[in-house]
């Protein structure tokens, strides 16, 4: 059971999302990525769904201290509405099925989903909505509301831009998206877990995510012939 629950709080984090997640307000974040204005100026303005086939929104936990112990949602949705002449107007929101945790045990996999964690017959689903963009020192952050078993928090997300590729007739633009950060856990009412009889955490309260999303424009319908 113990080797069950372990991973089982991985998950607990993994909404996110791009970034550097926290339940904090951003004055005490720092972005650690300096804006790559060469690509962020490459960026056509527009609507840029999630490439599930190509992105990630994966999640780490430290187990007794020692090594991180990853896992990821398999089945998810987001949309960037990306203001090409003022950054700090574009908007991001995604949401994960919480029934596809995958850590690579099955077991380990549906104890997630009982009520001593995800909860999912409950809240099926994990959402991030931005709230706002901000400059901060070479940096950029992304604060917004992240809800998880019910429970809604504000999170900071420091993120990088990584480029962008241009489409054509047989596919759309793209941009790409990277970053990580931390939550706890507890925040969201996920308390499952012990310590060791030298007071280390089996499963740390505070959860790693880890984002990397492609994302393609949306194409524009082509009007109606008369």
């Amino acid at each position: 059971m113990r080797r069950i629950a372990i991973v089982a709080l991985i998950a607990v984090a993994a909404i996110g999302a791009a970034v550097k997640f926290t339940t904090y307000a951003d004055a005490g974040v720092t972005p650690t990525i300096p804006v790559d204005e060469k690509a962020m100026k490459q960026v056509e303005a527009g609507t840029y769904n999630f490439d599930k086939a190509h992105s990630f929104i994966g999640f780490k936990v430290k187990h007794m201290g020692l090594i991180e112990v990853p896992g990821f949602f398999r089945d998810f949705v987001g949309k960037v509405e990306f203001d090409a002449s003022d950054i700090t107007r574009s908007k991001v929101e995604f949401t994960a099925k919480v029934t596809s945790v995958d850590t690579g045990v099955t077991g380990r996999d549906n104890h997630l989903r009982t009520k001593d964690f995800f909860e999912v017959e409950a809240y099926p689903e994990m959402k991030f909505v931005s709230t706002s963009v901000v400059k901060k020192g070479k940096g950029l952050i992304l604060n917004g509301d992240l809800t998880m078993k019910g429970v809604t928090k504000p999170v900071s997300i420091p993120f990088e831009i990584t480029g962008w590729a241009p489409g054509n007739e047989r596919s759309a633009s793209k941009m790409g998206i990277a970053g990580e950060t931390t939550i706890n856990r507890r925040d969201f009412g996920v308390n499952y877990g012990s310590n060791m009889p030298n007071g280390i955490p089996v499963i740390s309260d505070q959860i790693k995510v880890v984002l990397q999303i492609e994302a393609a424009k949306a194409r524009t319908a082509a009007p109606a012939s008369e």
